[in-house]
């Protein structure tokens, strides 16, 4: 049984993709472009140029200096943060020549992304990866993205302009003192930038030897005298990635959004953002799967997945006479997604924060929250959850108080505490110290406990996941069932951290980490037993989701900043991780949570260049080295990106970029849970930018 068991999860682990419907949100994919042209031919007169982009690099003395919000919740200057932070700016994002947001933080030391296919991704920070990652917490300017159907992030549906992302900030370890459940082993936070910044009008088109095409239209001004807006139409489209020999795979796909944003003064001490999108996506997957009206055959098909999406947002900010602030932000986010059966899912979000001083030493931030998801989920190819229907309140609160120790020490202390449906009132408590003894160094000390709350598959699915002969015409069907007791995996994180400018052409920053969890998801065997009436001999192998694993996870992340000369600089990086799991007494998993540290590598490095030439010409080159992964088992690799950039005038922008070029393909990931992966192939694009 034991062997079975085995066989059958090192098919079918990790993740229970949902079975979901599509509902069409943007009808055509030249819709959302079209719309912006109707727009820029109607309000081109009296125009602002936007802000193109300054080819000078930032200087390492002000990346320092960046402010970050992710940690403590309000602005606090990067070098001084007790936790490990890592900001990519904009400068970072326009010099990477990257397309997506995942390529994006491969530059992040700590960060594992693994391309899946074309449309999917495994990314995770300090290990545990898979397709859905529930331990990461992903945030776009404050809007939680992770779908409570499996507390994952489905990464094809985070689509949005790089051109408008002020920063991501990346917070590697335990961010639940101050963003909750699901921000175990870190946060990504995507900040979009305030529409005054975007005025003007931009188009930029972008085509590439893989069949990738991508076509943008965008117009920012002035809103009256009170502030300003943007609007922007996006469409992309990518052909079939090559596959692997002996299992022919698609992963084309096209997808198109629309979405806007708007910064208003309501007076000098009240400022209101606003901003929405509208989303839509039809893409292809070669999948293997059961039928649970067709048992025992299982079935590989080319199946497709379609997406719509809409949310809006709007973000109200206070600040009073004594310098004390008042934040108000109010979500609405709905998808529709069919991938294998139907999924909807609704969330409305409400949470207010007060940051105020009390004393001259006593720095505090306090925070409540509300939120309601509304999820409802068809039965698919051989899954069901529940009753195809819930409803969640989560409710929420937490205070963290920054004390100034003295001048040049400071210790913060927080908690936050959360109501869910599932497991009740949870508690996240952190403490950090930072010790600044001159304005270049700070050492820094944090520990922490943050949980992963259970989601709705876990409570309540049914899944046929395999079927195995057993001998004698006898097959096993591995069924994964739900459990509406289970517990909140729990983590106790140790960490150290030392950050430095120590000159003005070198910046340094370098953590160690412990970590240790409690109550990791388990698949626990129960009695089998036999379908009736079937025309094969059919025996049921249930297994049932407990909290019986545990792991120990220790490493060290390290980045740095030379500036070699004037004109050219690099960033190195590098991060180690070793998971050590172990089972409880009472646990009988065979495969499942053993095979975990397998899905991720034990090392990475990354190397950037930037060299500005002549005549206004840039070249930048990126080296991502990555671990093997003994599950799959997927082969280390080494990555080489390179972008050699010629700005034409003030308005125009072109980029030559090639991907992947060391090796025509190469695997990244393989546990993708029912979806074949495809290869990385070498690519080479041209992006044409225009801005008036």
């Amino acid at each position: 049984m034991k062997t079975v068991a085995r066989r059958a999860l090192l098919t079918v682990k990790h993740r229970l993709s949902p079975a979901v419907d599509f509902h069409r949100g943007i009808r055509s994919p030249l819709v959302a472009i079209a719309t912006v042209a109707v727009c820029l031919n109607a309000i081109t007169s009296g125009a602002v140029a936007q802000s193109a982009p300054d080819l000078t690099q930032t200087s390492l003395e002000d990346l320092m200096k960046i402010q970050v919000t992710s940690v403590s919740s309000k602005q606090q200057s990067l070098s001084k943060t007790a936790s490990a932070v890592y900001v990519i700016t904009q400068d970072d994002i326009r010099h990477s020549g990257a397309t997506n947001i995942p390529d994006l933080l491969r530059m992040v030391p700590g960060v594992d992304v693994a391309r899946i296919n074309a449309n999917a991704w495994a990314i995770t920070i300090r290990g545990f990866n898979n397709r859905y990652s529930s331990k990461v917490l992903v945030l776009i300017d404050g809007r939680s993205v992770y779908t409570p159907l499996d507390s994952g992030v489905f990464w094809d549906q985070q689509s949005m302009p790089l051109e408008d992302i002020g920063r991501i900030e990346v917070i590697r370890g335990p961010g639940g003192t101050v963003w909750g459940a699901n921000a175990m082993n870190g946060v990504i936070n995507i900040i979009s930038k305030s529409s005054k910044d975007t005025k003007g009008g931009l188009v930029s088109a972008l085509a590439g030897s893989q069949d990738v095409a991508q076509g943008m239209a965008q117009y920012g001004g002035d809103a009256g005298t009170a502030g300003t807006y943007r609007i922007y139409g996006r469409y992309t489209m990518n052909g079939n990635s090559p596959a692997q020999p002996g299992s022919p795979a698609v992963d084309n796909g096209h997808e198109s959004d629309l979405g806007f944003r708007s910064d208003l003064n309501l007076s000098t001490q009240d400022k209101l953002t606003l901003e929405g999108e509208l989303f839509g996506a039809s893409e292809s997957q070669t999948i293997t799967t059961l039928f649970s009206n067709r048992l025992p055959d299982s079935y590989t098909f080319n199946d497709g997945v379609r997406v719509s999406a809409e949310n809006l947002e709007a973000r109200w900010n206070h600040i009073f006479s004594d310098g004390s602030e008042t934040t108000l932000q109010v979500y609405y986010d709905r998808f529709r997604r069919f991938d294998q059966g139907l999924n909807i899912e609704t969330t409305g979000d409400a949470d207010f924060r007060y940051h105020f001083h009390l004393g001259a030493r006593n720095d505090l931030v306090f925070g409540l929250g509300y939120r309601l998801t509304d999820q409802s989920f068809t039965n698919g190819y051989a899954v069901a959850v529940g009753s195809g229907h819930r409803l969640d309140n989560l409710f929420s609160s937490f205070v963290q108080d920054e004390i100034r120790l003295t001048n040049t020490t400071a210790l913060t202390m927080g908690i936050k505490l959360e109501h869910n449906a599932y497991t009740g009132l949870e508690y996240e408590p952190g403490v950090q110290f930072a010790w600044s003894p001159g304005t270049r160094h700070t050492f820094w000390a944090a520990a922490s406990r943050a949980i992963q709350q259970p989601a709705w598959v876990y409570a309540q699915v049914q899944a046929d996941a395999a079927a195995v002969p057993l001998g004698g015409g006898v097959v096993g069907i591995y069924q994964l069932n739900g459990n509406p007791r289970g517990a909140a995996p729990t983590v106790f994180d140790y960490e150290l951290g030392y950050r430095s400018e120590i000159s003005k052409r070198f910046t340094l920053d370098t953590n160690v980490f412990v970590a240790s969890y409690r109550g990791l998801q388990t698949l626990e065997p129960q009695t089998p037993y036999f379908l009736p009436e079937q025309q094969v001999p059919l025996l049921v192998l249930p297994n049932v989701f407990e909290n019986l694993g545990r792991a120990k996870d220790y490493g060290v992340e390290f980045s740095a900043h030379w500036d070699v000369t004037k004109w050219w600089r690099i960033s190195p990086g590098y991060s180690f991780l070793q998971m050590d799991v172990t089972l409880d007494p009472a646990s009988h998993d065979t495969s499942e949570f053993t095979a975990t540290p397998g899905d991720s590598p034990k090392h990475q490095t990354q190397l950037r260049s930037g060299v500005k030439l002549p005549h206004k010409i840039e070249w930048d080159t990126s080296v991502y080295y990555v671990g093997r992964l003994a599950v799959g088992p997927v082969p280390s690799y080494t990555r080489l990106d390179t972008r050699l950039g010629w700005r034409i005038g003030e308005a125009i922008d072109i980029s030559v970029v090639g991907q992947n070029l060391l090796a025509p393909r190469h695997l990244e990931f393989f546990d993708a849970r029912e979806v074949t992966p495809t290869l990385a192939a070498r690519d080479v694009f041209m992006r044409v930018t225009w801005r008036f």
